[in-house]
């Protein structure tokens, strides 16, 4: 029978999950500093290259996660241990400081991009995980103070912009990549086949989207649709940390604190909105379109994840890898082509009315899929 802990430690341990969810700004915030940055810095056809490079670089860095992080989260024969692997860490810093001297250049930045993107996205991930919160206040803090550094040098059309929002994710990637008492646990290959098939999947469709958006509708659509994901993204910050939580077990405290998180961030963005802080960050691409609906509906299809997050994590924890690939195939064909029909409308209101009720539809088959494998379980028991 296991014991309560007692109400001051329940409180540090919500006060301490809550700091730690907050960190989370700093991962969402480097995709709009980005593309802030690069209004200023890169013509109008280059900012539709990076918007899409911006996208690739989420997806290589959710490849980074499922191999490194959620593999070894989903292997329930082991302790479930993870670690910040060095050698990512250094590759990081060593593309960092290529980016930092080449200075503003579209193809070096596109490339770069994606392997600090993956280092971000993993190191959130483990100290997430493992609860190494004082660690991740300081490395959200210093990608923090980078990323605002850079926008206001952008602001003031400064050449060299885009080195301090570097300077903040390499120091960051060096505090997470500090040791520590434990060792990675090692994954079962065919859970770590089953996690990566799966992300590869479902992260696909993003970037692919948004190269048909630049393709089909041109680069400022291309741009705006970045920026209105990216912002959106906020609310993702309180879904990531549910998630991560969760794959190590279910926790009613970190549900309820992440429910009420994305709460606030729907009503911070539409304040944001309504002063006109993002036209002003994002420039003509957000000024010359209406976007309070698309944000929105952008907003409500982040929000949904809510009711998927917490059957998917369930089936994970069961070990039902293989299950899940094929429910997140399924769920990802069917939302790129609700999106695509969006794109084939020419409005982008549409494309997030397809992925709003993509997402909506992913809930029911997840929640469907955990109450049929609770079911299972429950009459094997009884047999």
């Amino acid at each position: 029978m296991t014991t309560e802990p007692p109400a001051p430690l329940r409180l540090r341990r919500a006060t301490m999950s809550a700091i730690t969810l907050l960190g989370g700004v700093s991962l969402a915030v480097i995709p709009a500093a980005t593309v802030s940055i690069a209004s200023r810095l890169f013509t109008e056809v280059e900012q539709g290259f990076i918007a899409v490079a911006v996208m690739v670089a989420t997806f290589a860095g959710q490849l980074a996660f499922a191999v490194i992080v959620e593999s070894r989260l989903s292997s329930a024969g082991t302790d479930r241990r993870v670690v910040f692997p060095l050698w990512l860490a250094a590759v990081s810093v060593v593309a960092g400081i290529v980016l930092i001297l080449v200075g503003p250049h579209v193809i070096a930045l596109c490339l770069v991009l994606p392997i600090l993107i993956a280092a971000l996205e993993v190191g959130r991930g483990v100290s997430v995980a493992e609860r190494l919160d004082r660690r991740e206040v300081w490395a959200s803090v210093l990608v923090g103070i980078g990323a605002l550094t850079g926008v206001l040098a952008g602001f003031a059309e400064q050449t060299w912009a885009l080195a301090p929002l570097v300077v903040g994710i390499v120091a960051a990637t060096v505090v997470r990549c500090l040791p520590v008492e434990h060792r990675a646990s090692r994954p079962e290959p065919r859970v770590m086949g089953w996690v990566v098939a799966d992300t590869a999947i479902t992260g696909a469709v993003f970037p692919l989207l948004n190269a048909m958006i630049l393709a089909f509708l041109g680069p400022a659509d291309a741009v705006l649709f970045t920026a209105i994901s990216t912002v959106s993204g906020l609310l993702a910050i309180p879904l990531n940390f549910m998630r991560l939580r969760l794959l190590k077990e279910h926790s009613t405290l970190d549900i309820v604190v992440s429910a009420g998180a994305v709460v606030a961030a729907v009503i911070a963005l539409l304040v944001i909105e309504a002063t006109g802080l993002f036209g002003f960050i994002f420039g003509s691409a957000w000024t010359d379109s209406m976007t309070l609906l698309p944000l929105l509906l952008a907003c409500a299809w982040r929000g949904a994840a809510l009711a998927t997050t917490i059957p998917f994590a369930a089936l994970r924890r069961m070990g039902e890898a293989r299950l899940l690939t094929g429910l997140r195939a399924a769920v990802s064909v069917f939302t790129f082509l609700l999106a695509a029909v969006g794109l084939a409308l020419g409005e982008l209101v549409a494309v997030f009315i397809g992925l709003l009720v993509a997402e909506l539809a992913s809930a029911v088959v997840y929640e469907w899929a955990r109450r049929r494998r609770v079911a299972r379980l429950a009459k094997e028991g009884r047999s």
